[in-house]
């Protein structure tokens, strides 16, 4: 019997956590319809420099300064950087262990150094760390018009 009450507890709590889970929109107002994965853009852009499309994904981290980009997980440990469309708006700050649905333009880049040391900036890395930065980095980079940030997939 203690046991079946534990689990209800347990139960109970775990809906109540799920029904509070939050959802929040920035830029455009989108939907998730039609969203790909992380894995599957960066699958498609190996033929194309460029591909306008939503894609869905976690997030690892967010300019600590004043959220004007945030770092979306990629297949083998990589990153690919989301700005927002002429910076019409921001996302959180100091932002992880969040997921999004995102809608815009995924473009293979290379990032300059002063770029990739001002992003670390905002990061918060130490005067060390950035001052390491010293080569261009090839990546694939997101610029959105909408997002959907949410607690849980």
């Amino acid at each position: 019997m203690k046991k079946y009450i534990s689990l209800s507890i347990l139960a109970f709590v775990l809906l109540i956590n799920k029904a509070n889970a939050q959802t929040e929109y920035y830029g455009k107002k989108i939907t998730s319809e039609g969203a790909i994965t992380a894995a599957q853009l960066a699958e498609r852009l190996k033929y194309s420099d460029s591909l306008q499309t939503k894609v869905k994904g976690d997030i690892v981290a967010s300019c600590a300064k004043k959220g004007c980009w945030m770092d979306v997980q990629l297949p083998e440990n990589k990153i690919m950087k989301v700005t927002f469309k002429d910076y019409a708006f921001f996302v959180p700050k100091g932002m992880t262990k969040k997921y999004t649905i995102m809608e815009g333009i995924a473009r293979k880049e290379t990032i300059s150094v002063a770029m990739l040391r001002h992003y670390a900036q905002d990061a918060g890395k130490s005067k060390e760390e950035i001052e390491k930065i010293n080569s261009p980095q090839s990546v694939l980079t997101f610029e959105a018009t909408g997002v959907i940030i949410q607690d849980e997939k």
